[in-house]
């Protein structure tokens, strides 16, 4: 007698299982039935389109998933650009967007696991190494266009994948194409270690059809590694659509397409929009849709050199950048943490301010707003903080409480508290470092405690010289050139503490935000007084509206009353006035009344 179980068609499931019947008397039914299976679960294809959700909210996510992979490869040069190549299947050119680096490459486990949804991390994995949740290059290069291919390099093998949605389309479970090459004297040879030529010829011919690579061009393009150069290659297409056009748009830097910086390549996304944050009210943050404005401030501490279009990234660390810092060092949690306050000019003119927070140097938010900012447009405007919360936000056990797309934190107690602590350091900050306004002829007390420029070679940074022009160095500067001229073994220099010229302060530290009267000073230095100028200022103000100012100077009455006796007072007088005096008399304080004057005799 014959019984058995109805067994699951593998193909026609997407878990393939066997277990145990009844007894069974045929041998080897009975043999089948008592064997240990395992379940093993196949992927749709349609997981890609799934997985490019995670950076659905911010398409710049997605090359920073490519960036940070560089980045743990230890590269020291990255290429960022969009070019068109010709497609076969396509029947013409087609947009294409590499990124090329030169780290250590990639062996064919190491491929392996990239490809793969999820790995172990392995043993020898850095500290410092921002790429842990296994699905970045998955996730990036999905979001970013249908079709992938990955050329890397090593020191003894080469490797080339192919990551496609349209190769996989209707297919029932995911395929992924990969050729390895080991090397053999000069010449690299199929690695039957790993695949039959067979195979090896399989995947090439689907590379072929789907791809705008065949072997010349995959020659070619590992080509450029040399023959002892090592690095990784990543080109997509079929890219990602806003409507009908591309969701990127890119300029070559040749002309001044560029609306961000002028006469520089970049890649931008095409609606320009700002991304959506608690209390934001600025419409002119360039990081959210200008690629070279992103990875400016991507790395707190840049040494990768980067070029998007051909045109080099100037890196601007944050904490170089600010004028009156200050350093704060506290305990949260047990854990230290090192928080950076101060003005940045640039995001003053921009209405922007709110603190940016690194994880392993990565930054992960951007222009949080913190205590009064989160209230008011005018508390803390440009204001900005710079904090790596890494010894927070990562447990003992190797976990994080970062998201796994690298834009933001999980709420967690330990975020929570760490917001709270900001709150409270960012009001203390504005309290005690914006009660009051130095006028100053003009922008001297704006710009930054010191200007910084970073070396081409050593990847240093170096602080110039007092009154030296930073505008005036080459592209290309060397710690060998002027002004430092000096050597690239010459330890990093470490920031000063400078002053802020222009503030608002913010009445009490009670969470309420309300904004006191703005206060206004003028310093003096009676010593070189002009006897000739007789100029009178006359500083109010209202307690209900702080911007009643009126300014009366003895000559501009005299150029009123010849003019037909204007009372109102241009703000270019007043300031053509000032630049052309040394100093300034005291500020005379008198109350202005609403209304219509009052009678005292009633």
């Amino acid at each position: 007698m014959n019984t058995s179980r109805k067994h699951h068609d593998p193909e026609s499931s997407p878990c393939e299982s066997v277990e145990d019947g009844p007894r069974i008397l045929d041998p080897v039914m009975k043999k089948r039935a008592s064997t240990l299976a395992k379940n093993f679960v196949s992927t749709d294809p349609s997981y890609l389109r799934t997985l490019s959700q995670t950076h659905a909210g911010w398409i710049f996510g997605a090359i920073a998933e490519l960036v940070d992979n560089s980045r743990d490869a230890g590269a020291s040069r990255l290429d960022i650009s969009i070019q068109t190549m010709f497609s076969k299947k396509a029947e013409g050119k087609v947009p294409v967007l590499s990124v090329i680096d030169d780290g250590c490459g990639m062996t064919y486990a190491e491929m392996m696991r990239m490809i793969s949804f999820g790995h172990k991390r392995p043993k020898e994995h850095s500290k410092d190494q921002i790429g842990r949740f296994g699905i970045g290059f998955k996730t990036g290069a999905m979001k970013l266009g249908k079709d992938a291919v990955v050329l890397t390099q090593t020191s003894t093998s080469r490797s080339v994948s192919f990551l496609s949605q349209s190769f996989n389309e209707n297919k029932d479970n995911l395929e992924i194409p990969v050729l390895t090459f080991r090397k053999e004297g000069q010449y690299m040879e199929v690695d039957l270690m790993v695949q039959s030529k067979a195979t090896a010829e399989y995947n090439l011919n689907a590379i072929k059809e789907f791809s705008p690579f065949n072997e010349y061009v995959i020659g070619q393009k590992l080509g450029l590694f040399g023959e002892d150069g090592t690095g990784t290659q990543v080109y997509i297409w079929n890219l990602d659509k806003w409507g009908q056009d591309y969701t990127l748009d890119w300029n070559s830097g040749k002309t001044d397409e560029n609306l961000v910086d002028r006469g520089r390549g970049d890649i931008l996304i095409r609606s320009k929009r700002v991304r959506s944050r608690p209390g934001q009210t600025s419409t002119k943050v360039p990081l959210d849709y200008s690629l070279q404005a992103y990875l400016k401030v991507m790395f707190r501490n840049p040494r990768m050199k980067i070029t998007v279009q051909g045109s080099q990234v100037k890196a601007r660390p944050l904490d170089k950048t600010l004028n009156k810092t200050s350093v704060i060092s506290d305990v949260i949690m047990g854990k230290t943490i090192q928080l950076t306050l101060g003005r940045s000019t640039v995001e003053f003119d921009r209405t922007n301010c709110g603190v940016f927070l690194y994880w392993h140097g990565r930054l992960i938010e951007s222009y949080k707003r913190v205590g009064g900012q989160k209230h008011n447009a005018d508390t803390g405007r440009g204001v900005i903080g710079v904090a790596d919360i890494t010894e927070l936000i990562d447990d003992e056990d190797g976990n994080s409480w970062v998201l796994n797309n690298k834009q933001g934190f999980q709420d967690c107690e330990k975020y929570a508290t760490l917001e709270a602590w900001l709150d409270k350091k960012m009001d203390e900050y504005w309290d005690t470092n914006f009660e009051s306004i130095e006028l100053e002829k003009g922008d001297e007390n704006c710009k930054p405690d010191h200007e910084w420029v970073q070396c081409c070679g050593c990847r240093k940074w170096r602080v110039l010289t007092a009154g030296f022009n930073s505008e005036s160095l080459p592209v290309e500067w060397f710690c060998l050139m002027p002004p430092f001229n000096g050597t690239c073994t010459i330890p990093e220099q470490q920031m000063g503490r400078g002053i802020i010229t222009i503030g608002e302060k913010r009445s009490g530290n009670d969470g309420h935000n309300s904004i006191a009267q703005q206060t206004l000073k003028a310093k003096v230095d009676t010593k070189k007084m002009r006897s000739g100028n007789e100029e009178i200022q006359r500083f109010s103000q209202d307690e209900e509206d702080v911007k009643n100012v009126e300014l009366i100077q003895t000559s501009v009455h005299k150029r009123k009353k010849a003019s037909g006796g204007n009372n109102n007072i241009e703000d270019d007088d007043f300031e053509d006035n000032c630049s052309q005096t040394e100093s300034v008399t005291p500020p005379n304080f008198k109350r202005l009344r609403r209304g219509a004057k009052r009678n005292s005799k009633q």
